[in-house]
């Protein structure tokens, strides 16, 4: 029986994929490798700016440009006015954070598993403004934050925020956010939901989440160029007039000597400024990862990461440490008698990408697990399984050795 997942030309995929052709890139939840047509569409525009000026070029790729609100709306299941371009997925989660009026005492109620850069976030607007940080528990069969204690925090605490990182960046985990979307609708709390190494690895649906915000990067599972971002801002939260602190001329109309308006869209949390051969080049990537199907990436995928921690796990002096009933590609392990850095560089002299992660990272992740650092792999649609076996059998090496 032909399933989805085989339903991929992977070798047009990798014919696609200059990068495969040099590498073994188990590196995709740091960036994914650029498919030719994402390098294109940015080479090109970079051409036409080149060939007849910056602003010319942008206002002859009007309709490329508007493809990328469509493109993006298309990936996660909501309308083109509800998508902010934005140059990192932290810029776009700051940006959101800004629009919420916090007052001392207002209650951010997040989980053990989000990612630093949230969690410092946390921290900054508690030293600011006095707000309380208050992390729910997780599971105890490891599944992730444990929805029904976060559901009676909610309603003991009302939070100002809900926050969940869906797939945390030390970990394979994947939370469970429709879940937790659903007790905040029903509570009408406001919830802010990090997408960043899920989207262009699962579909992903706003609407089933419930979430109010979203945020993402495009240069990771999505395939897209460094530098870039989006932030999902519901209808309801338009309609509710959220902005971002800092507004520019691009977000809003100064409409009389003393009071400006925001616009209606989403395009209040945008700045004038844009990388137009950047934002193409995201717009390229999402409709590349359209195109190949999301359904069946979601299962090809992690199917890599699945067979890669098991033949880890089999390799003596290893310990894989990724939780919950379905991981994704984010495969993480420690090494006995080995330091990060040495272990990475053996790793790049053979040729195989991969990534480092630190206790700083994730706090209570790893003090749980009991480590100091991990090696991250995290293979994508376009690898193979012969890869899956080098990188294990790399490792089985190294650590004979």
């Amino acid at each position: 029986m032909r399933t989805k997942e085989s339903l991929l030309d992977i070798a047009a995929l990798r014919a696609d994929t200059p990068g495969c052709e040099k590498v073994v890139h188990f590196n995709n939840a740091g960036c994914g490798l650029l498919a030719r047509p994402v390098l294109r569409a940015m080479v090109d525009h970079l051409d036409l700016e080149a060939a007849i000026g910056g602003y010319e070029a942008s206002a002859a790729m009007a309709e490329q440009v508007r493809d990328f609100y469509a493109a993006i709306a298309d990936l996660i299941s909501c309308r083109p006015e509800n998508i902010a371009f934005a140059g990192s997925a932290t810029h776009a989660y700051t940006k959101a954070l800004s629009a919420i009026t916090f007052d001392a005492d207002d209650v951010i109620l997040t989980t053990r598993n989000d990612f630093i850069s949230n969690q410092i976030a946390f921290m900054a607007l508690r030293k600011r403004f006095g707000v309380r940080v208050v992390h729910a528990p997780d599971h105890p069969d490891g599944s992730g934050v444990d929805v029904d204690a976060m559901a009676a925090l909610m309603r003991e605490l009302r939070p100002r925020l809900v926050a969940v990182t869906h797939v945390p960046t030390n970990s394979g985990l994947v939370q469970p956010i429709a879940e937790v979307g659903r007790h905040c609708r029903e509570l009408d709390l406001l919830y802010l939901v990090d997408a960043c190494q899920s989207v262009g690895q699962y579909p992903i649906d706003v609407e089933e989440i419930g979430c109010d915000l979203l945020t993402a990067t495009c240069r990771k599972f999505l395939r897209g160029p460094r530098g870039s971002g989006f932030l999902y801002v519901s209808d309801r939260v338009l309609r509710e007039g959220y902005e971002p602190l800092f507004i520019d001329m691009y977000g809003a109309r100064w409409v009389e000597a003393d009071r400006y308006q925001p616009v209606d869209t989403a395009a209040r949390f945008e700045e004038w400024e844009f990388p137009y051969s950047t934002l193409l080049g995201c717009a390229a990537a999402a409709r590349y990862a359209l195109a190949v199907g999301l359904e069946p990436i979601s299962l090809r995928t992690p199917a890599l990461a699945a067979r890669l921690r098991d033949r880890l796990a089999a390799i003596p002096g290893v310990r894989t440490l990724d939780r919950g009933p379905s991981p994704a590609a984010l495969v993480t392990f420690e090494v006995e008698r080995w330091r990060p850095q040495p272990f990475k560089q053996a790793m790049d002299e053979r040729g195989i990408n991969s990534a480092l992660s630190f206790r700083e990272f994730a706090q209570y992740d790893f003090a749980d697990k009991d480590v100091e650092w991990a090696l991250r792999l995290s293979p994508h649609y376009y690898n193979t399984e012969e890869e899956v076996d080098r990188v294990a059998a790399a490792v089985a090496e190294l650590t004979r050795s």
